[in-house]
């Protein structure tokens, strides 16, 4: 039986794929990259992998400083879950140990930005319509949150 090139593709292993609805995140590129990376080195059976910044940063050409705060941004929006782990040294002292990583199903990302999405659609809505009535009325509009010196 002949096997289709994607999956004689499958067999190389030097590959890893990326999800087509990453895009609709509108990730930056800090996000994108670790995102990207985290995926490629994930256990393809639990979803899970255990790194560090340092070793994140250095495959990537990142501060460490960058990656902890983007990892932290990809955790808000629902893309990763990062938990911690310890180790025990030789001695018998317990040490922090890297980041464990759960890659979470994208689609609960993707309802959670549409669901973002929606609520700012419906804010501007809101305030465009706020906005047209004091128009009509002959009041000054000035939208809520918007800086103001006294």
């Amino acid at each position: 039986m002949l096997l289709s090139q994607y999956e004689q593709r499958m067999k190389e292993k030097n590959f890893f794929l990326l999800p087509n609805a990453v895009f609709d995140l509108k990730l930056n590129e800090y996000e994108f990259y670790i995102y990207a990376y985290l995926i490629r080195i994930e256990d393809r059976r639990t979803y899970q992998c255990i790194v560090s910044y340092p070793t994140i940063a250095e495959a990537l050409g990142f501060a460490v400083n960058t990656v902890a705060k983007y990892v932290r941004t990809l955790e808000e929006r629902g893309l990763i879950r990062t938990e911690r782990t310890e180790f025990v040294t030789k001695d018998g002292r317990k040490r922090n140990g890297c980041l464990r990583y759960h890659i979470l199903p994208l689609r609960l990302a993707l309802d959670r930005h549409n669901e973002r999405r929606l609520a700012e659609l419906e804010l501007t809505t809101a305030r465009q319509k706020a906005k047209a009535k004091a128009e009509k009325l002959g009041i000054g509009f000035i939208p809520v949150g918007d800086e103001q010196s006294a």
